[in-house]
């Protein structure tokens, strides 16, 4: 399985693409490396990769004047902006932990969340400044620096680096801890893929930074190459800044990559502004049919699989015409293992454990290291693995057999009229029965009575059902008008109450 990543690079690149345990070790690495390239863009000014540690370094010195202690919390709110991007690299690189907050939190949340995970001061952008008001700990302006550069602190691998709210699409969110070793295996995993890779890309960038998606593999992963970082801070300004950066590359979840794809139908493949090789997708369901869209387009939409607990990159595959419904090979210097039929992992990439929650790190976290997922997989005779459920979400049928709602819904994604859909189980008349809500392509439906679609669906589902088990068939059909609740990745929330 290593060859399988460490052969998408050339002999030169890969000579050059090594693991870098922490965060202050890579700081000055990619100072050295790419000092003259350009790093970070909001469409508007470009620094470069010296001008950028430079500026970290003066943010680092700012942080131990507050008189900080190491591994001390601090919280950062802000858009997706170069300023978030160098202050998350000054925490960490200065050996205390960032907290990134999730830019559309109330005021009472923020305060809450300080509280919480003893957040000893605040970084914020001018437009948060009204919102963070009253929170217990320092504020400070998130554009500040200091006159002069600290250097990077001296950090151990397993000293924990940032702290990521994880819930996935049920339960409550928790803070997981990932140690700087995690984020940088992840960094080094995101820097593998089928092209020339150093020094010559630029990213778009459109996830959020609270989310580790878009920390590792659309952050870090991409200064770890010398590709330039452009801000695109909401999806609205993607849309049209994108013509204007004329990216080669893109990190986005399949939600947004919807969006891009209906975009290109109307405007044509120079919408994404024609230097677009290829997309790198995770963090829900990826639609065979939105892979096909993408390599009509001419651009790669490659997908994977990873967890906030496992710094985000556990698999990734290339292979996606020919393999479409696999997440992929295992990443390099991995141990995984089936247990049950639920996926478990362990290496650099394992997070230390939930903020304040030792119950919760002990369902997820045992005590010789290894991750419990709560993923169901398979892997095929060529080692591509496949999540074929949720432990979580079983269905017990009648018959007391366990049936994962993810394994009834895969093959209604074959259909290239839906774009998502959802089973559960529903009361009718008194017993429960297997049910779907069904959320259509709706530009597909233009124009078409409201009882032909569902007629439509109605066969969808007759004839996926001919294919079932009669234990596993839906029973009950519901086709939505509006689209699901989601989560902030754009997963399906499994809750739609």
């Amino acid at each position: 399985m290593t060859d399988y990543f460490k052969s998408m690079l050339s002999a030169e690149e890969l000579a050059q693409v090594k693991y870098i345990p922490t965060i202050p070790e890579f700081v000055n690495w990619i100072e050295n490396k790419w000092r003259d390239l350009p790093a970070l863009s909001d469409t508007v000014s470009t620094v470069s990769y010296g001008q950028m540690c430079e500026t970290v370094a003066r943010k680092r010195a700012l942080l131990n004047n507050l008189g900080l202690k190491k591994g001390e919390t601090v919280a950062v709110l802000d858009g997706t902006t170069p300023d978030a991007v160098e202050m998350f690299l000054a925490i960490t690189s200065a050996g205390y932990v960032a907290l990134m907050l999730p830019s559309q939190l109330p005021a009472p949340a923020i305060a809450g969340c300080c509280m919480k995970f003893q957040v000893k001061a605040l970084a914020a952008g001018k437009a948060f400044m009204e919102t963070v008001k009253g929170v217990p700990c320092k504020v400070f302006d998130i554009a500040d620096c200091a006159d002069a550069p600290a250097p990077a602190a001296e950090v151990d691998k397993n000293d924990p680096a940032a702290i990521f709210f994880t819930g996935g699409t049920t339960g409550a969110p928790k803070g997981a801890i990932l140690p700087h070793r995690a984020l940088m295996r992840g960094a080094l995993n995101g820097a593998y893929a089928p092209t020339p890779r150093l020094g010559c890309h630029v990213y778009a960038h459109v996830l959020p930074l609270s989310h580790v998606f878009g920390i590792v593999c659309s952050m870090l992963s991409v200064l770890f190459i010398g590709a330039q970082w452009t801000a695109c801070p909401n999806i609205k300004d993607t849309i049209s800044k994108i013509p204007a950066i004329r990216p080669t590359c893109m990190v986005a979840v399949p939600g947004i990559c919807e969006i891009l794809a209906g975009l290109v139908k109307m405007y044509g493949p120079q919408f994404l502004g024609g230097r677009l090789q290829y997309i790198i997708s995770g963090a829900a369901n990826v639609p065979p049919k939105l892979i096909a869209e993408f390599d009509s387009f001419g651009i790669k939409l490659f997908e994977g699989y990873g967890m906030t607990e496992g710094a985000n990159l556990t698999s990734g595959n290339i292979d996606v015409k020919t393999k479409p419904t696999s997440v992929g090979k295992i990443y390099p210097e991995q141990e995984v293992k089936v247990v049950d039929g639920e996926l478990w992992y362990r290496g650099d990439n394992t997070f230390l454990g939930y903020y304040g929650e030792p119950e919760k790190t002990a369902e997820t976290l045992t005590e010789d290291g290894w991750v419990r997922t709560g993923d169901l997989v398979r892997f095929d005779e060529e080692g591509y693995m496949y999540i074929v459920g949720r432990i979580k979400n079983l269905i017990i049928l009648s018959n007391g057999e366990n049936v994962s709602p993810e394994s009834i819904e895969e093959p209604f994604y074959k259909c290239n009229k839906l774009r998502d859909c959802l089973v559960g189980e529903e009361d009718v008349d008194g017993r429960k029965v297997i049910a779907i809500q069904i959320y259509p392509r709706m530009e597909e439906f233009a124009n078409t009575p409201w009882e032909d679609v569902e007629k439509y669906f109605q066969g969808v589902v007759d004839e996926v059902n001919a294919t079932l088990p009669t234990t596993h068939r839906v029973m009950k059909m519901t086709v939505r008008k509006e689209d699901f609740k989601r989560s902030g990745a754009m997963k399906v929330l499994r809750n739609q109450n």
